[in-house]
Formats: C-alpha cells, structure tokens, sequence
C-alpha cells in the first residue's frame, strides 16, 4: 500500500478536519493567583477524561504571573459544547468568577496541521 506518511498519521492518530480549538485569555487577580491555578489543575484533569477533549493546557504568562491561557482542543464543537454540560465545569466557572482581573476572552480556531 503506498499511502502519505500523513495520511496514515491522521488515521492512527484520529485528526479530524472539524477539530475546535479554543484559546481562553485569563486575567487573575495577583492575590488569586495560586487559588485559580489549583482549580483549573483540577478542571483541566477532569476535563481530560471527557471522550471528546483531546488536550487541555494551563499555561501562565512567564513576565505577568496573572496571566493564563487555557488551550483546549475538542474533537469537534458538539465535544466542546459536552463540556460545558460536564459536572465540573459550572463547579469551575463559579469557583473562578470572583478571581477575574477582567472577563476571560475565548477565541476559536480551525485546526489546520497537524
């Protein structure tokens, strides 16, 4: 069989073109910083045994330790629409409320490659 490497790839690995990935921009008060790490350690864990989440980073800013970019990655937006059904994600999001800076801001995305 002469198939593309890539090909291949995207079959063993499940890449899909309708993949959605959302970067969520996060501003902490700096006296809720590690209070906001904690609980979205703990939403991020949990959210990566839903079927449909593929990845879920937490990464903070390294010149302004109050800022986090969530990266998720959804199989498809049915699969991040699910998780905002979760069990812990409302648990998340309130816990959270109170810590904010200023509004979270979501931005989506298309996967394009891998």
């Amino acid at each position: 069989m002469n198939r593309e490497p890539a090909l291949v790839r995207e079959e063993f690995l499940g890449y899909q073109a309708d993949m959605l990935i959302v970067h969520v921009q996060i501003h902490v008060k700096a006296e809720c910083v590690e209070a906001f790490k904690a609980a979205t350690v703990t939403n991020a864990r949990l959210s990566l045994l839903e079927l449909g989440v593929l990845r879920f980073d937490v990464v903070q800013q390294a010149d302004d330790p109050t800022k986090f970019v969530l990266v998720e990655v959804y199989r498809d937006a049915e699969a991040s629409a699910a998780h905002k059904e979760s069990a812990h994600y409302p648990v998340w999001r309130d816990t959270v409320a109170s810590m904010m800076a200023e509004p979270r801001v979501g931005v989506k995305f298309n996967g394009v490659y891998p």
